[in-house]
């Protein structure tokens, strides 16, 4: 059998978008699971459009989301002779010719075709006058067939088919010597031996177009396949107004790459009523046929929601390892520097079912950096009173009778305290919980207080009742 060569093509004008990166995605799975080649090619033969920025943002967020390619990445710009060649063998072999229609006259046409309700396409006024490139200033033309019909067997639409009346002729060269994308791309796949184009639907009106250059240049076409849009709640087509487009933003949310990846397989792709998958389990079990052929609606809410199961469920150290970034943009990138990479992902378990993003993440582990703590003025106003104090001293005095921390023995002298007192757990605990990380919730009070160790929870006891006795 042949070897699968798939490959994704953007264009550098801008960020990658999450569409982008969907059809990225099922392309590096089929790929994987055929034990194929997948390969990033950037084109970038729009002059006026393509950055390097662009181009940088791509592989960036290829990079994040462990998209890994195996050729590449390959730059249109680079290969301008080759298409220029097979450019002038299509002319050689009558499947081409030069046009010097300019742009005014083209557009005075398709107005007066358009007035009459007649078709737009090229009139072919150029086709059979055999002219010469004399001034260099004329277009080359694909002579596009016009009897009978293109028959695309697509993986995951079916089968379709097109009428070659309605196809144009395609500029293939521009008159400045710069290939057009439909010519460009057809010469890629052929030289690259792609043997499965897979890509947004919004290329579905390409295909026809590109299948008679293949045959043309006299390669066989691979097979096609066009995945739906993905579409806002509101039905319309993926923007801005739904929300964050660019995969990099969803990485400066504070959503992990392997929920972005989960999420947006699950655009278009199911395996029975399972949510959550590996990458493995995805290579394994990913099929065309369990593509679905409708458009798929962006759901922000069960983006969260996939994200939120990934920080529980990821292992604690990769989940810190990401978070670091975003504890250094808050403020605390010398507190992160101090502490060791096994105490980051404790600091992950302790609050990793709270949070849904690693943003919301660094709100909570914030008051876990630092010898003090800098409490919430009416958090502190209504449990560290005057009234505290003398139990709050009480409590330090025992914890300060240990040499060491221990979960059960200072629970245990806990406990014996608010016996003593009269009290409920709630109302010493609600005081030491302020006293200890400035807020009215965290986490259970003794996983808080092995977290901060011996020496910064007596600290923060005694700051506490400093607070308490001065009000």
């Amino acid at each position: 059998m042949t070897q699968v060569r798939v490959r994704f093509a953007p264009s550098p004008t801008g960020f990658l978008h999450i569409g982008g990166v969907r059809t990225a995605l099922f392309n590096w799975l089929f790929a994987r699971q055929q034990k194929g080649v997948f390969i990033l090619r950037i084109e970038d033969t729009d002059q006026s459009r393509s950055t390097d920025e662009s181009i940088q943002a791509i592989i960036d967020g290829m990079k994040w989301v462990g998209l890994d390619w195996d050729e590449g990445p390959y730059r249109q710009t680079e290969r301008m002779d080759l298409y220029r060649s097979h450019a002038m063998q299509l002319l050689e072999r009558g499947h081409a010719y030069w046009c010097t229609c300019t742009a005014e006259e083209l557009d005075v046409r398709r107005k007066e075709a358009e007035a009459k309700g007649l078709s737009q396409k090229y009139d072919g006024r150029c086709r059979d006058r055999g002219l010469m490139n004399q001034a260099s200033d004329a277009a080359l033309r694909f002579k596009a067939p016009q009897e009978g019909e293109t028959v695309v067997d697509d993986l995951i639409k079916g089968k379709i088919v097109f009428d070659n009346a309605v196809q144009d002729d395609l500029i293939i060269l521009r008159s400045n010597g710069y290939p057009t994308y439909n010519f460009s791309v057809v010469v890629d796949d052929a030289l690259m031996n792609i043997t499965h184009v897979v890509r947004g639907d919004d290329h579905l009106t390409n295909t026809p177009r590109q299948v008679p250059i293949f045959q043309a240049l006299g390669f066989s076409a691979p097979q096609f396949g066009h995945l739906p849009m993905i579409l806002g709640s509101d039905k319309a087509r993926l923007s801005k107004r739904h929300g964050a487009t660019s995969i990099m933003a969803y990485k400066d949310m504070g959503y992990l790459p392997d929920a972005m990846v989960n999420y947006l397989v699950r655009l278009g792709w199911s395996h029975g009523d399972q949510e959550l998958f590996t990458r493995k389990e995805l290579i394994e079990k990913f099929s065309w046929k369990n593509v679905q052929t409708s458009a798929a609606v962006f759901n922000p809410e069960k983006l969260l929601w996939v994200n939120a199961e990934y920080i529980k469920i990821s292992p604690p150290d990769q989940v810190a390892q990401a978070l670091v970034p975003l504890l250094e943009a808050a403020g605390l990138k010398d507190q992160v520097q101090t502490v060791s990479t096994d105490w980051l992902a404790q600091l992950v378990i302790l609050v990793k079912e709270r949070a849904k993003t690693l943003v919301e993440m660094v709100e909570w582990v914030k008051p876990y950096f630092g010898q003090a703590v800098i409490c919430d003025e009416a958090a502190a106003k209504k449990f560290l009173t005057p009234a505290m104090a003398p139990i709050l001293s009480k409590l330090l005095a025992r914890f300060e009778a240990f040499p060491s921390f221990s979960k059960q023995p200072w629970e245990e002298a806990f406990k014996q305290l608010v016996e003593e007192e009269g009290m409920k757990m709630g109302q010493l605990a609600q005081p030491v919980r302020v006293a200890l990380t400035g807020r009215t919730a965290s986490p259970g009070l003794f996983d808080v207080m092995e977290i901060l160790g011996r020496d910064r929870t007596l600290f923060r006891l005694r700051q506490g009742i400093e607070r308490a006795s001065s009000i």
